[in-house]
């Protein structure tokens, strides 16, 4: 089996295992995007998926070291080795703060950290914030959103970027 197949074993698994009943599954995908570690590596897939009003981001991740890594939405859809800076800060567009533990946050672009285990594998799957057209709206502008992961773990508190460290990881999400 081939390093491609397991991945999309693994993230249809993490997409399944989220889900509590059939009528919760996701019926739609809505985008795509393919993560390259900071030396060219593939590194996982992130898929936008769509149930009704509620959209949500699988993940499956591979190649990375053991432990928490902030998981992040970034404003720019641009991956440049090898530090992905080109991806610009995290995707915030109603202006809010970073993190789940600060008053006055979270934006679109927090997400949980990714736990990686020993296998140096790791899957979630996330609801995002708003409706589906607006995550639509935000996430496929002019220039487009890519899905990073950083070399430490979100703090879920400092702004504007949970202190997470270097990017790792990343993608830009397609359109379907």
């Amino acid at each position: 089996m081939t390093k491609t197949s397991v991945i999309a074993l693994v993230l249809g698994a993490a997409s399944l295992s989220a889900c509590e009943t059939v009528s919760e599954l996701p019926t739609e995908r809505l985008g795509t995007a393919t993560l390259t570690l900071s030396n060219g590596v593939p590194a996982g897939t992130a898929q936008l998926l769509a149930n009704g009003e509620q959209v949500s981001l699988a993940v499956a991740v591979t190649g990375i070291t053991q432990g928490a890594h902030g998981f992040h939405l970034h404003t720019t859809g641009a991956c440049t080795l090898p530090d992905f800076t080109s991806a610009g800060g995290h995707l915030n567009p109603m202006g809010k703060e970073h993190g789940k533990l600060n008053p006055a946050g979270s934006h679109l672009g927090d997400l949980p950290n990714l736990e990686v285990g020993s296998s140096k594998t790791a899957t979630a799957t996330i609801d995002l914030a708003g409706t589906r057209a607006e995550v639509m709206q935000w996430l496929f502008d002019a220039d487009g959103t890519a899905v990073v992961v950083h070399s430490g773990a979100d703090d879920y508190l400092s702004n504007p970027s949970g202190d997470a460290g270097s990017r790792i990881a990343c993608g830009v999400m397609k359109k379907l």
